[in-house]
């Protein structure tokens, strides 16, 4: 009998479009107006009397098909519910009803970190987003002072060839500070104090055979002769030399009697200059150190065979006298002077002859020197220059002028390896440090004017790099 009660379009939960069709006995299909996605979301009614799904029609598309024709004057009505809302039951979709590839990347929106579990397949993180920190850069060699990272302090780069890792913790331009983290064989900082090896400059005050007051200032990027950038206070050979990050100083020497004078004068611009206080004692042919706060003076000959032992120390900052800061293991003088961001090292002298002994003192806390290795041979009077990891020795005094260039790793109690030769055989030359290259000034054999350079990165002859304007001996070197 036909459906009796209320429209059954008012009864849906859900909009449905209806489409209707008189039965003529041999037609099996309906066109539907929608189309419902499943045969399920259609309701089917002959005659108001509801038919089974799949079994008495199916839908493909938008056309429905009746397993048998409705007979000639029945009233076919189907109510199609939208695709959309057709909400399968809870916990009925399993992993064989999604085809695969069809949960796209428009669909996860977020991924809780509780849901990375198990074995993760190694990725590229190349577009990784919102990463705190500044990630690992794989890079095939050790950063150097003069790189500057993008990221700043806090960079981390692994040499994928030695395996070590290094983080920037000093991104100053041009003087960065790299900490090696791993167990290789040292940090990538300053050798010295203030800008470290230099980026710009090397400087040589004072000097003989006749007692000179000049500053000269020379360029590390090409070679030239040097320039005059002013006065020390009190003209005098003997002296040795400081570098802080924007000025240098000349402690101690001879002119007519032994000096106790620490002078300093700017970097920036051509000047004379100042009297910064005095050492402890009246000598000459010292052993000077820097750190990034202090200067360091050590041994030394003075009045009727005097030699001293002891390490002074004064601050860079102000004005003001050295102080004590321990004693030399040996008594002597014409050490050479190196440091390394931590120490100080003063190497070879008369201690009472010539010996080959590497001692090393802390920047940091008083104390006496400590042994630290040896030179290739026994000598004096040479200069000292320090890149990041070693210090060098050249030229100096044997039983004549010495030509050689000795190397000694900050980090190893050993003995120097010689590793080249400078151009000019020499004694009581300067020597001032640029971030990858040493120079050695001046010297006699006899008196010269001669720069030469040798590079910190491989070992090498050193060759001419320029003249300072005066040919001149024993006298301090500086750098910025």
């Amino acid at each position: 009998m036909p459906y009796i009660g209320k429209n059954l379009v008012g009864i849906l939960k859900e909009p449905r479009t209806s489409d209707t069709m008189t039965g003529d006995g041999s037609d099996t299909t309906l066109t539907l107006t929608d189309t419902p996605g499943s045969t399920n979301n259609v309701l089917v009614f002959l005659d108001g009397i509801r038919q089974t799904p799949v079994t008495d029609y199916t839908v493909m598309g938008n056309t429905l098909t009746f397993t048998t024709a409705p007979e000639a004057g029945v009233l076919v009505v189907a109510l199609t519910g939208s695709a959309s809302s057709i909400d399968p039951k809870m916990g009925s979709v399993t992993s064989s009803k999604i085809v695969d590839g069809m949960v796209g990347n428009a669909k996860i929106v977020t991924l809780s970190a509780s849901k990375l579990t198990g074995a993760l397949p190694a990725i590229s993180g190349a577009n990784l987003t919102n990463i705190s920190g500044t990630g690992i850069d794989n890079v095939t060699s050790d950063p150097t002072i003069s790189e500057n990272p993008s990221g700043g302090v806090g960079t981390i780069q692994l040499n994928q060839n030695s395996g070590e890792m290094f983080i920037c913790t000093d991104a100053t331009a041009g003087a960065n500070v790299w900490i090696n983290v791993g167990s290789g064989d040292g940090d990538v900082s300053k050798p010295f104090g203030g800008l470290g090896g230099g980026t710009v400059s090397g400087y040589t005050s004072g000097g003989e055979p006749s007692a000179s007051n000049i500053i000269n200032k020379f360029a590390f990027a090409s070679g030239a002769t040097a320039s005059d950038h002013g006065n020390i206070t009190q003209a005098r050979g003997g002296c040795t030399g400081h570098s802080s990050a924007t000025q240098g100083f000349t402690s101690t020497g001879y002119a007519g009697g032994y000096k106790n004078t620490i002078d300093k004068f700017n970097f920036a611009a051509d000047a004379t200059a100042s009297d910064h206080g005095d050492i402890n004692n009246l000598v000459q042919t010292i052993t000077g150190n820097s750190s990034s706060t202090h200067g360091f003076v050590s041994g030394g000959g003075g009045a009727a065979g005097l030699r001293i032992k002891q390490i002074d120390k004064f601050t860079f900052a102000t004005a003001g006298n050295a102080t004590d800061h321990g004693d030399l293991a040996l008594i002597g003088y014409g050490q050479i002077g190196t440091d390394s961001r931590t120490d100080g090292y003063c190497s070879g002298g008369y201690v009472p002859s010539l010996t080959t002994s590497i001692d090393k003192f802390s920047h940091a806390s008083s104390n006496s020197t400590v042994a630290q290795g040896d030179l290739s041979v026994a000598k004096s009077s040479g200069a000292g220059q320090s890149s990041t990891k070693d210090g060098y020795f050249s030229g100096g005094y044997i039983s004549a002028a010495y030509n050689r260039i000795d190397r000694h790793a900050f980090n190893s109690d050993s003995t120097a390896t010689d590793v080249g030769v400078l151009t000019i055989t020499r004694t009581a030359p300067a020597g001032s440090s640029s971030t990858t290259q040493g120079f050695t000034c001046g010297g006699k054999s006899p008196n010269v004017n001669t720069i030469d350079k040798f590079s910190f990165a491989s070992d090498a002859n050193a060759t001419d790099h320029g003249d300072l304007f005066s040919t001149i001996s024993e006298l301090a070197g500086h750098q910025v």
